[in-house]
């Protein structure tokens, strides 16, 4: 070893330590341009780590030896002579228990993991394990320390050399969980085992039941580290956790219970720090999340519940991005709501809202609001009837004498406004002015703006009356409150546009000359919200006051969304790329001059990577915990004192979710589509390159893109259909018209793109909105889409997401023969929901051609309407067949008694829901099916009477229900009217006559009244003189289109004709003369 380059190497390592800029960028520039080139640094690198008697330096030079091995690039470790590595090899051991430096002990075993990469798997360095045992046998801990460091950095580097030594391993790492001496040992061993436990698959039985006997040793290290609040080591073991949730084998299924308690104990101690209660509290997250079914199957939602409640209570940080034990408690709430059964999560929390509610402390009443608001999107449907019970607590909370309980009932009625539109709008009258009297306050002016955002959004036919005093009051606060409440009053101004429509002109006008000041803002933070929000809210504007009236602010608006484009602020893209979108929807071809440049922004902008601050993130991390919420993203990355770079508590949720570039790609992804379907044949230059990115997006990391992008890249397909003039395809297996040229290119690419994203997908949003756009798709293009074996494929998608065995209803710890519980959380419901659709869509794309089929999807979709099922599962279950029927039309015969009976079961269901479907299915059947059914008729009568028992007052579904069966009976009428009691049933049907609830009923019945007048005029013509009136206002232009179709129409104008050859005065005065 030539020692005057050693001395040189050591100087210059010496000289990248100055404080001195020039002198640290001179000594690295020479250091890698003449040393870190050549072969020879690596054993000089290793003698300055063995002999330099400055710390500093050895650690440098260890960590520069490391990377030096590991780079591929260069291969300078294999250049080195065989002698000098063998050197090497056995001077690296010796230096980890010899260095007084912890920090070089543990760089120089990075070292050693380096090196064990490159020789282990060509079995030149097969002794090495038999060091490290002995180190970690040895009497001295620090041995023992530094020992167990190495095996868990060369395990986490070489997993493959050490696979067959499983057993070998875990002797040896069982004795150091109970080091009697060192916490380090221990936690080193629990690394360790992480690691081993990524390598487990299902069939090793055996090893599996080794690994779970360990789980208790692994818990009482973690509860050591947590008692002596070692941050450090509390977050590896953190980490360790995370890994063994989320392995392919259940290391810790059976020993859930005990986790779970374990967790809730420590995160609920108050004397612990509140940094590491957040970790732990993300740990019971975690848990949840992927152990869900272990959770459930225990019903141990109701005992989480009453332990997190306390934490709810807790000091709640003033900085929204700030964590704290009350907010982790508040998100496995979330979690808890969202991922089980409602029935297992509300009726408990329910009784702790209304406990704690009652309390005469604020911070409790406070906590119980806020559980409200997180719980709602989960729970919604179960909570909806249930209602009554929490409207006194919000207008209670509204009132509260403590500033922060009306703080968070404002949050919990955004929450409400958000997940429960239907419930929410007839409470308008309490929840308006309650709102509007907390605006002046400083303490809930932000929230309570926001909740009255959410809450004028969904106003709609009731906010006339309170406009004035809305738009008044806003405009006052616009000029008086700070810059971030100036934003939140913006968007509820927007919010009362879109719920107020024309009714907003005459505020239009003021408005845009009050809020175009913000569209000048240049800074950044509060700045760029409110500059963004101005122009969201503005585009609000123009959809309610038409094209018409907007036109001519287009020009100076588009100017500047094109500048916040060009600004290079993420937050400003995304709100300008909303801006475009809206305005393409409102001028549709008109606004395609904008095309050239707005296209070439939102492809950029598709194409950007979401690394911040250098951080490359790990896909594979990012797809395992997307959903998850954890610490802050300035602690993502971080250098311990033991010089280990660890995963900290990696809040991928903020880091992901959060990232503004990634909400700004998911937004312009979704715009791509909207731009085509707006503009038509003008965006046919931009179709390929946009289709391009949005199928390199689809395997994204982030479910928000996947989404955007599988949706935008079928609305493209759809867009590109109706402009290629294709005929009007017949229902059947094979396409009559196959596609051709460049949308039989477009349609293959994205097909084969969707159906491997499909395969790998680990989100059940993202596998709703795949089953509802290809349904969406299906019914445009029919046959011709299900080609190239797509029919089979999307057969096979739909019944593995209803025998819910799809890779995203996957739980590692549910066995395979198992069969799914009955009870699920709401998101199962919807995407059974959406599974359901897609089955429909293939029945009416193949027509009688789906008789196979169906008989495989039959027991499927029926087993989803049973007595414990949800609500939605019924209700989704009945409108799934009835859909699938009115597809198959004759095809449905051999089935016709199997439906009948489930129709009758549902037609007496408790739920107007799934009555309403049951009303439609039971007309459809009869009216498709080839059996004679007039037998039944007396039956379906019956089962339909008590839908006609309504009041003005009844619910619309209830209403909905009522106009389903009219339609019902004038299908029956249609098939088979001899054997009806006319006399009794056309009175009914005439008085509800046109249909208001379910316009598109009407086709129905008048299809049946014109059938009678041909076919048995004497039962019907006692009633022209009722019928003519009812006409008139379905012919009337004015009147909606969905009241009767073409063809309706035409045959109402031919019986009108023939009417007036009987009675001309009759016709004439009734207004109908036009139409003869």
């Amino acid at each position: 070893m030539d020692q005057n380059f050693v001395q040189a190497l050591h100087d210059l390592l010496v000289q990248s330590t100055s404080n001195d800029t020039s002198q640290v960028n001179s000594a690295t520039a020479r250091l890698s341009q003449e040393f870190y080139k050549s072969p020879g640094c690596i054993p000089a690198l290793a003698s300055i780590l063995a002999s330099s008697t400055e710390a500093p330096i050895r650690q440098l030079a260890a960590v520069e030896l490391s990377k030096r091995v590991a780079s591929t690039s260069t291969d300078l470790w294999i250049q080195v002579s065989q002698s000098e590595r063998e050197q090497i090899k056995v001077k690296l051991p010796l230096i980890c228990v010899e260095d007084s430096a912890k920090l070089v002990r543990h760089s120089t075993a990075r070292v050693i993991a380096s090196i064990a990469s490159i020789e282990l798997p060509n079995g030149t360095w097969n002794e090495l394990l038999g060091i490290i045992g002995n180190m970690c046998h040895s009497n001295d801990p620090q041995h023992r320390e530094i020992g167990s460091f190495i095996l868990f950095t060369v395990l986490e580097n070489v997993a493959e050399a050490f696979s067959d030594k499983f057993q070998e391993l875990m002797a040896l790492l069982q004795p150091l969980l109970a080091d009697p001496a060192s916490i380090e040992v221990r936690v080193n061993a629990v690394r360790s085992l992480g690691v081993l436990a990524s390598w487990l698959d299902n069939d090793q039985k055996s090893d599996i039941k080794a690994m779970q006997s360990l789980v208790p040793a692994i818990i009482g290290v973690f509860s050591t580290a947590i008692e002596s609040q070692d941050d450090a080591a509390v977050t590896k073991l953190t980490d360790v956790y995370e890994t063994m949730l989320i392995v392919e084998a259940p290391v810790l299924g059976k020993h859930i219970p005990d986790l779970v308690q374990f967790l809730l104990q420590y995160g609920g101690n108050r004397s612990l720090d509140s940094d590491i209660r957040v970790s732990i509290l993300n740990c019971l997250q975690w848990t949840i999340s992927y152990k869900k079914s272990k959770i459930q199957g225990q019903n141990m939602a109701g005992a989480i519940l009453q332990a997190l409640f306390p934490i709810t209570t807790e000091e709640e940080p003033e900085d929204p991005d700030d964590e704290a034990p009350s907010r982790s408690a508040l998100r496995i709430i979330d979690t808890l709501s969202t991922k089980l059964p409602p029935t297992q999560v509300f009726p408990t929390l329910r009784d702790l809202i209304v406990q704690y509610f009652s309390s005469a402390d604020a911070a409790s009443r406070r906590g119980a609001m806020f559980a409200l608001g997180v719980a709602v999107e989960g729970c919604s449907e179960y909570m909806t009837p249930k209602m009554n019970e929490i409207w006194p607590l919000i207008e209670a909370g509204l009132r509260d004498g403590d500033a922060t309980v009306r703080k968070a009932s404002c949050v919990g009625v955004s929450c409400l406004c958000e997940w429960l539109e239907e419930a929410v709008m007839p409470k308008h009258q309490m929840l308006l002015p309650g709102i509007m009297n907390l605006l002046d306050d400083p303490v809930t002016q932000k929230a309570a703006c926001t909740a009255l955002d959410s809450l004028l959004e969904i106003m709609h036919d009731v906010i006339g009356e309170y406009l004035p005093t809305i738009m008044e009051r806003l405009g006052l606060l616009l000029g008086t409150v700070p810059l971030s409440v100036k934003a939140v009053v913006t968007s509820a101004i927007g919010s009362a546009a879109h719920a107020s429509k024309d009714k907003f002109l005459p505020y239009f006008q003021p408005t845009m000359i009050h809020l175009q000041q913000f569209l000048l803002l240049e800074g950044e933070g509060e700045e760029t919200d409110l500059r963004g929000i101005t122009m969201d809210a503005i585009g609000t504007f123009a959809e309610a006051v038409g094209k018409e009236v907007f036109r001519p602010y287009v020009p100076d608006m588009m100017k500047h969304a094109l500048s916040a484009v060009e600004s290079g602020n993420a937050r400003l893209r995304e709100c300008s790329f909303m801006f475009v979108s809206t305005m393409a929807r409102v001028f549709t071809e008109e606004f395609a001059p904008y095309l050239p440049s707005v296209v070439p922004a939102l492809l950029n902008s598709v194409q950007q990577s979401e690394a911040d601050d250098g951080l490359e993130l790990d896909p594979e991390i990012v797809k395992a915990f997307s959903s998850d919420s954890g610490s802050s993203p300035s602690n993502a990355i971080t250098i311990s004192d033991d010089g280990d770079v660890t995963g900290g508590s990696i809040d991928l949720d903020k880091l992901v979710v959060n990232n503004a570039v990634a909400i700004e790609k998911e937004i312009a992804a979704d715009t791509l589509g909207t731009l085509f379907a707006a503009t038509q044949s003008h965006y046919l230059p931009y179709v390929e390159q946009s289709a391009l990115q949005l199928i390199n997006l689809l395997p994204h990391f982030y479910e928000g893109i996947r989404k955007s992008a599988l949706e935008s890249l079928l609305e493209i397909v759809r867009t590109f259909y109706k402009l290629s003039d294709s005929p009007q395809w017949i229902p059947a297996m094979s396409a009559e018209t196959p596609l051709e040229g460049p949308l039989a290119d477009l349609v293959g690419h994205a097909l084969t793109a969707l159906w491997d994203m499909y395969e790998s997908e680990d989100d059940k949003g993202v596998g709703t909105s795949l089953c509802i756009s290809l349904a969406e798709t299906i019914q445009l293009i029919g046959p011709a889409f299900l080609q190239g074996g797509y029919y089979e494929k999307f057969c096979q998608m739909a019944k593995t997401i209803l025998e819910q065995k799809a890779y995203f209803q996957q739980d590692p710890d549910q066995d395979e023969d198992e069969a799914s519980p009955e009870e699920h959380a709401e998101e199962e419901g919807a995407l059974i929901g959406a599974a359901e659709d897609l089955v429909a869509a293939l029945a009416l794309a193949t027509g009688k051609d789906f008789t196979q089929a169906f008989q495989t999807f039959f027991p499927l979709i029926r087993k989803f309407y049973a007595p414990n099922r949800s609500l939605t599962d019924r209700s989704s279950s009945v409108g799934c067949l009835s859909e699938i029927i009115a597809g198959m039309k004759t095809g449905i015969t051999p089935f016709t008694e199997p439906l009948m009976e489930l129709f009758y079961q549902a037609l007496s269901d408790k739920d107007a829901d799934v009555y309403n479907n049951a009303a439609f299915a039971i007309g459809v059947l009869v009216e498709h099916s080839e059996l004679d059914l007039s037998a039944q008729y007396g039956p379906i009568l019956n089962a339909l009477q008590n839908l006609f028992n309504v009041t003005p007052d009844s619910s619309e579904t209830q209403l909905n229900a009522r106009d389903n069966a009219a339609g019902a009976i004038a299908r029956m009428i249609c098939k088979n009217s001899t054997v009806l009691p006319l006399d009794q049933v056309l009175p009914l049907l005439i008085s509800l006559l046109p249909l208001k609830n379910d316009v598109l009923e009407n086709g129905s019945v008048f299809r049946a009244i014109i059938h009678l007048y041909k076919t048995h005029p004497g039962a019907i013509s006692g009633y022209t003189e009722q019928l003519l009136p009812v006409f008139a206002t379905a012919l009337d232009p004015n009147s909606p289109t969905e009241y009767i179709t073409t063809d309706v129409r035409d045959a109402l104008k031919e019986l009108i004709g023939a009417l007036n050859g009987q009675n001309p005065s009759l016709i004439q005065a009734a207004g109908l003369g036009v139409y003869i």
